[in-house]
């Protein structure tokens, strides 16, 4: 037990310390740990809501459910805890904040899931768990809090846009993904170069985050030596 609940845990640990080590600057939240928790415990509500849905056979049709329900409601709830606890907390404070928040709380939900997943099928299934589905919740967690970031940081006229950017976007991600999963025999062919151009993306939205951060502290410098 101790070594699946390890192998379990292990994909979603490293994610957030890659994520986590790729901050540039020293503002580091504090929270994080705080995040991740509340991601873990959206797990079971989730779960709950789509084992109702499926026994009660709401949706008759299983694409509707496994691709689009799913992945909207998963992106939904952890938006909206986002915003709930994090989006106006003062530890928010710098652009690269939203990804590290938004893959924090991600991996909380991804990591309490893959625990259930290997209990159920064992160790063997472990590295492709790590490769797909804990992966891309930590990738989809980036782009939701890049475009918080976004919103919190910009202009005001434009906050209601980038925090339609921070939902729409990973949803759109995520219900792309569930589709390619349920295209038999594509796995080789589909769902690896989707995961890489998700790298790719997930990427180039940090050193964006990044880039962000940097023209904001120049501005405050700017504005200083103006007034000194």
């Amino acid at each position: 037990m101790l070594i699946l609940l390890s192998v379990a845990i292990a994909p979603g640990l490293a994610l957030l310390s890659f994520f986590y080590l790729r901050n540039q600057m020293a503002t580091e939240p504090r929270n994080l740990l705080h995040a991740f928790i509340y991601g873990a415990a959206l797990t079971f509500p989730i779960l709950f809501i789509q084992y109702v849905l499926q026994e009660e056979h709401i949706f008759t049709n299983p694409i509707i459910q496994e691709v689009l329900f799913t992945g909207m409601i998963e992106e939904f709830f952890k938006w909206f805890l986002l915003m709930l606890i994090i989006y106006n907390h003062v530890e928010f404070d710098d652009p690269y904040d939203g990804i590290l928040y938004g893959v924090s709380l991600s991996l909380g939900f991804a990591t309490v899931e893959n625990i259930l997943y290997l209990l159920s099928y064992g160790v063997d299934t472990a590295m492709m768990r790590a490769l797909l589905p804990v992966s891309s919740h930590a990738l989809f967690g980036v782009v939701m809090g890049f475009y918080l970031g976004k919103a919190k940081f910009s202009k005001l006229k434009t906050e209601k846009t980038w925090l339609l950017w921070s939902l729409a976007a990973p949803i759109v991600l995520h219900v792309f993904y569930n589709a390619l999963l349920l295209l038999p025999g594509k796995l080789d062919y589909i769902v690896i170069p989707f995961m890489i151009f998700l790298w790719w993306f997930a990427l180039r939205k940090v050193k964006r985050a990044h880039e962000h951060l940097v023209s904001i502290l120049m501005e405050k410098s700017y504005k200083k030596s103006k007034k000194g």
